[in-house]
């Protein structure tokens, strides 16, 4: 695959986990592809990009700081992107709502809801006219299928996402670009723990299969990592 006719991703929070597989399953599709960190540490995804032959362009920015997404922004500005995809979740512990510090909840919301909004809504005119736009989204997000409750402030965040996603899908109706809230399953990381059902290896090249699956598919999709529809 020549320069001229690769695709080119971005994806945002690629140092570890979720984030840093998807970028190496790009690499490895033989996509050009930019991926973030925050801050100037060494991570997994420098040593991932020093195997990727010039393909993989390691960028820093922390999303929760509008002043450094709009540098990103301007850096970026003559490339063109036929995915960008915002990956971000924090949790702060599975704590009663009521019980819930106001600076721990704003953190969460701030960091799982808004700030990849707001990289959505900068970095929107980037990606080409038949691209797709993708957020990394839970099942616990949403409503219909929470009878068990539990993760009250995380189950917010990722629910107030999907709204915002909603909301942004509403306000660009005539786009042509895909839209995508992807739930990668119950996954082995820090995040989702020791207990939980799959393996990195196992989600990522299905969210992928996902993703590149309703490419050129206008509209809002809340899929999971098998492509199966997510009740809202």
């Amino acid at each position: 695959m020549t320069g001229s006719t690769r695709k080119t991703a971005l994806i945002i929070g690629a140092s570890r986990a979720l984030g840093l597989a998807l970028a190496a399953e790009y690499v490895q599709r033989g996509w050009e592809v930019i991926a973030t960190v925050r801050g100037s540490q060494r991570t997994g995804l420098h040593e991932l990009a020093e195997s990727a032959e010039g393909r993989l362009l390691v960028e820093s920015v922390d999303m929760t700081k509008p002043e450094e997404v709009s540098a990103l922004r301007e850096r970026l500005a003559g490339r063109t992107l036929d995915l960008l995809f915002v990956n971000a979740a924090i949790a702060k512990g599975d704590i009663p709502i009521g019980e819930v510090p106001t600076e721990m909840f704003v953190e969460v919301m701030v960091t799982n809801a808004l700030s990849p909004m707001r990289v959505v809504e900068s970095f929107r005119s980037l990606v080409a006219p038949t691209g797709t736009i993708g957020v990394m989204s839970s099942s616990q997000g949403s409503v219909s299928l929470n009878t068990d409750g539990g993760q009250d402030t995380y189950r917010a965040s990722k629910s107030a996402l999907n709204q915002l996603m909603r909301c942004y899908a509403a306000r660009y109706v005539e786009d042509t670009r895909t839209l995508l809230l992807i739930d990668p399953g119950w996954v082995r990381t820090e995040l989702g723990g020791p207990d939980a059902d799959l393996s990195i290896d196992q989600s990522i090249p299905g969210v992928a299969r996902t993703i590149e699956g309703h490419s050129g598919k206008p509209g809002l999709h809340f899929l999971d990592y098998q492509g199966e529809v997510v009740p809202w």
